[in-house]
């Protein structure tokens, strides 16, 4: 693991995110740049949770050092147009555990991950992160004038050497497209090469936001084995936002399922990997999960990866 300590960061500050934090491009960033060529540029056990309360006085509230956590979320609350989408939200992920987060749509997990990768700012509460994190979320969003290689680089500090994006390149399996445009990828290798950009920072904690939501079911499948190998790998710590309990399951060493602006259930992963979906213990989990989600188990027919 990293050393890096946790940055303090001002809240109700709009702008940029907090140091260290890997973020994939605006999509903005496509509409006025030439298709061309530009490598010669330098690219640089259940729990029922109840909800918590607001932490007094915003001015004083935000980002803070994090002590031993990974994650660290007290209070957290954030408001639209007067509206709380989360509401007095408290959330801790350990330094390498893997967290996945569930929740109706429009619940507030994606405000919750643009909020820990300090992309919203507009917050009352107090939020901890590793300085070294990074995102990925569900469109890969690669630039499409760069070569594959130059995208993975983006953003790093200083001169980076094509031989650091080619390292990450070759951890995801891709090492066969250094050189390709973006628009000649797959949707698979887009999303991996978005996860190389991701890596290449060593981030203490890597944020995932639905990345396998465009995929198709088979390549979904690959994509979820090669996210847990990867985490086995670094140790990193991860949360990943997802609408697939199943997915939760395979991949997470707990689930947590925010419901009204707060996490309002939790519970263990303790299966032994890889995980079996025909494991009774994993249908009893799917089915408490559903469960909290509002789902009847009971209407859901698994549909096969080749349907």
């Amino acid at each position: 693991m990293a050393t890096d300590v946790h940055g303090t960061v001002s809240p109700k500050s709009v702008g940029a995110p907090a140091a260290g934090t890997a973020l994939a491009p605006s999509p903005t960033d496509f509409d006025t740049a030439p298709d061309v060529d530009t490598d010669t540029d330098t690219d640089t056990n259940d729990v029922e949770v109840e909800g918590g309360v607001g932490v007094e006085g915003g001015t004083d509230a935000g980002f803070v050092e994090g002590g031993s956590a990974a994650v660290r979320v007290a209070g957290l609350t954030r408001s639209f147009d007067g509206r709380a989408v989360i509401d007095g939200l408290d959330l801790t992920v350990r330094p390498g555990e893997f967290v996945a987060l569930l929740g109706r749509s429009g619940c507030g997990k994606s405000t919750l991950l643009r909020v820990l990768a300090g992309l919203d700012r507009e917050i009352e509460g107090e939020v901890s992160v590793p300085r070294r994190s990074a995102v990925a979320f569900q469109a890969p969003r690669l630039m499409p004038w760069k070569r594959v290689w130059r995208n993975v680089l983006l953003g790093l500090p200083g001169r980076a050497e094509r031989a650091v994006a080619e390292r990450a390149l070759g951890e995801v399996g891709l090492s066969h497209r250094t050189d390709a445009w973006p628009k000649t990828l797959s949707g698979g290798e887009a999303q991996r090469a978005s996860l190389a950009r991701a890596l290449v920072r060593e981030p203490d904690l890597l944020l995932l936001d639905e990345p396998f939501g465009a995929l198709d079911a088979l390549t979904r499948i690959k994509a979820q084995r090669l996210v847990a190998e990867l985490w086995q790998r670094r140790g990193c710590a991860v949360l990943l936002v997802t609408h697939d309990v199943e997915e939760a399951l395979l991949l997470a060493d707990r689930a947590v399922v925010m419901d009204r602006g707060v996490i309002a259930y939790e519970t263990a992963i303790d299966l032994p990997r890889p995980r079996d979906i025909t494991d009774p213990r994993f249908a009893a989990l799917r089915g408490r999960l559903l469960e909290r989600l509002g789902v009847d188990d009971t209407e859901i027919t698994h549909e096969s990866p080749d349907a």
